[in-house]
């Protein structure tokens, strides 16, 4: 198969000819109809994720078709149309059992523990457990941008940020998470305030359902002061989906008493660690959450969205490129601004 490979971290990958994988016992492999690039994709190739082994073949949000069945799975066969979330869980730990497959004890994760989706096949662990079918009305296209995008903020707005119709929600990031938890938060009712250093970006979220977009580049050092000025007293709910220390105290500090702070975005610093306005969530009473995409089982109530046409993910696909195209556009991640979500046909 042909697929993207790097051998150094931060060091140029490149497009190979590599061996086709094998299903495990309880796994599949897919034949890749379209996979995302996304901003943790870059992270992993600059070594931030201690789970990558070298060489490594990076990619984790994908749609396409069932190629191989190993002989413990009785759920799906060959030619099934399915997507995954980024975190395939074992089905078996004490966190699974709980229905929280998002934070499994023993979870794999395509594109980090193993060799993910930026090529022609992707073996995927617990077939059972973690493949989604895909709707016979959804692009390929369309269903890569859930398995994590989408779904984590899916869950980041709904289930951990517990969005209400009427609140104030501030996005600080409006990348594809960003962007799609605009989108989300603006459907279930909420009025959304964006936050962004991309006009392109702001156009975006203004398009998905923003009742006001902040250029960060014009108040770098008072976005929170800006936030508390357009909603009368701050956000609700406020979510980083850009992952920067920067967006993280932005993000707490643009809360109103006893709003909810829900961190998406990786924040990966020398010594691992990132400052928090802790005095502020004391003496707010704030509550700080992290979210973590979301369990296979808890798909449907956002597809049934997604096919009534309520939320659109289609619409945050604004761009396509081949296998041959990603090495540089995985690159470019780390300067270039982001501006809803690029998908890979790796068979282009």
């Amino acid at each position: 198969m042909r697929a993207v490979v790097f051998e150094q971290y931060g060091e140029p990958a490149e497009v190979r000819e590599l061996t086709d994988p094998r299903p495990a016992d309880h796994g599949v492999v897919v034949r890749v109809e379209a996979t995302g690039l996304c901003r943790s994709d870059w992270h992993g190739w600059q070594g931030h994720d201690p789970d990558i082994t070298l060489p490594h073949v990076p990619g984790h949000e994908l749609a396409g078709v069932v190629e191989a069945v190993g002989p413990r799975v009785t759920g799906w066969r060959p030619g099934d149309r399915v997507t995954v979330p980024f975190v395939c869980a074992c089905g078996n730990c004490p966190a699974c059992a709980a229905g929280d497959q998002q934070v499994c004890e023993r979870q794999t994760q395509p594109g980090f523990t193993h060799w993910g989706s930026f090529a022609q096949y992707v073996a995927l662990d617990h077939a059972d457990v973690n493949l989604v079918a895909i709707p016979d009305d959804l692009s390929s296209a369309t269903a890569a941008s859930l398995g994590c995008r989408f779904a984590t903020a899916f869950r980041a707005v709904v289930q951990q940020g517990r969005v209400a119709a009427g609140e104030w929600v501030a996005v600080h990031g409006c990348g594809g998470v960003g962007l799609s938890a605009v989108m989300i938060a603006a459907a279930s009712g909420a009025r959304v305030v964006a936050v962004d250093v991309s006009p392109q970006a702001l156009d975006l979220a203004r398009k998905f359902g923003a009742a006001h977009c902040v250029d960060a580049r014009s108040v770098p050092d008072t976005t929170a002061g800006a936030i508390h000025e357009l909603t009368g007293g701050g956000a609700h709910l406020s979510l980083d989906a850009l992952g920067s220390p920067l967006t993280c105290v932005a993000s707490v500090n643009s809360l109103r008493r006893r709003g909810r702070h829900v961190q998406v975005g990786l924040l990966p610093s020398a010594d691992g660690t990132t400052p928090v306005p802790m005095a502020r969530a004391i003496g707010w009473e704030l509550e700080l959450l992290g979210s973590h995409g979301m369990a296979a089982h808890t798909y449907p109530p956002m597809l049934e969205l997604v096919r009534s046409g309520v939320l659109r993910p289609d619409l945050l696909v604004t761009s396509t490129i081949t296998l041959d195209e990603t090495p540089a556009a995985l690159a470019a991640m780390g300067t270039a601004a982001g501006s809803g979500v690029t998908v890979i046909e790796p068979w282009s």
